[in-house]
């Protein structure tokens, strides 16, 4: 009996240390992940990187990880001209194979998203006079003018986000000849996203713009 509680004792302590020893392996990984996301060139700023699953030892010995959680705040996003930040951005990397010493790594699937605030998408919408967007209800924003608003639907295509249907709103309406070109379409490409997603859906929230992104068979190191 005694021998038996030894025994149960000694397979605890050496499950504990391997436990230990798994945890251990994987910040050193994460951490390294990390450095060659901002050094590959896919994401902009230094994430936080989680490895998820238990045990990590098992999955770095077959080389593929089933998930991948990225986060960080200094991420941004840019049109080829001016960078902005995106805010809480969060994105789930799922089927993730790396090679020796994540040298390269690819992913079968993503998703993730991120809030750019309203100071940031009118830096995105250049030299057509639509500053200070703020939100105008569902799938809508505005622009203040003298007597009222300019008012247009927010949507995206492919990795494009478009401001169309745009119309005065209040005593603006008798400006309407004077404010003819602010209410042409506007547009604006994203060229640099984040780990390597394409943007599925950009969406106008109180808060900020609130931007979806996805993307398959990606190629995030390497």
């Amino acid at each position: 009996m005694r021998g038996a509680v030894k025994l149960l004792i000694g397979l605890g302590v050496i499950a504990g240390l391997l436990a230990g020893a798994d945890r251990l392996a994987v910040g050193v990984a994460e951490d390294e992940a990390a450095d060659k996301l901002v050094s590959s060139g896919r994401m902009s700023a230094r994430p936080n990187v989680s490895i998820e699953g238990f045990p990590f030892l098992t999955q770095a010995v077959s080389g593929e990880f089933d998930g991948v959680r990225l986060t960080g705040d200094g991420v941004t996003v840019s049109d080829g001209h001016e960078h902005v930040a995106l805010r809480s951005f969060e994105a789930r990397l799922s089927g993730v194979a790396v090679s020796d010493s994540y040298r390269s790594a690819t992913v079968r699937s993503g998703s993730g998203s991120g809030l750019v605030s309203y100071p940031d998408v009118s830096k995105l919408i250049a030299g057509n006079g639509l500053l200070g967007l703020q939100y105008a209800g569902p799938g809508r924003v505005k622009s203040s003018v003298p007597g009222g608003a300019i008012e247009g639907r927010l949507h995206s295509e492919g990795n494009s986000i478009i401001v169309d249907d745009l119309r005065l709103t209040g005593t603006a309406t008798l400006l309407k000849g004077a404010l003819a070109d602010r209410l042409k379409p506007q547009k604006f490409t994203l060229t640099s996203l984040p780990a390597g997603l394409s943007l599925a859906s950009a969406t106008p929230r109180d808060d900020g713009l609130l931007l979806d992104f996805t993307g398959k068979d990606l190629k995030l190191i390497g």
